[in-house]
């Protein structure tokens, strides 16, 4: 769901995703789904999750993020846990450490942190 091969397996469409928080919403607190889900707001707290998560180019997310799959394309502030797969873009940031079984952090993306993979 994210490199050419990675990304194809990642719905990227905003119409792929059953739930979609938009860019003028700001949430705190604890965000939980099992269906995939996109954000463009700001979130602050902690995400916990057992499907897929975007966090899209005009989001701000300050939280511990788990999920199966997570596809950074905006600004992260906080831990970040996938199951399977955690993929930050060139236009994405992660300031956190990441802790997943593959990462892909493409040129021009940024990360501060430490990195984890693992399978499980």
């Amino acid at each position: 769901m994210f490199d050419e091969k990675d990304i194809a397996q990642f719905e990227i469409e905003e119409e792929d995703f059953d739930t979609v928080m938009a860019s003028d919403i700001t949430f705190n607190g604890r965000i939980r789904f099992s269906r995939p889900f996109m954000i463009k707001g700001k979130v602050t707290g902690i995400i916990d999750a057992t499907s897929n998560l975007l966090i899209d180019t005009t989001a701000e997310v300050n939280a511990d993020i788990t999920a199966e799959r997570i596809l950074v394309r905006g600004k992260v502030k906080g831990n970040i846990t996938g199951n399977s797969l955690v993929y930050v873009t060139s236009s994405g940031s992660v300031d956190g450490d990441i802790s997943s079984a593959q990462v892909v952090l493409e040129p021009g993306s940024q990360f501060s942190g430490k990195c984890t993979m693992s399978s499980k």
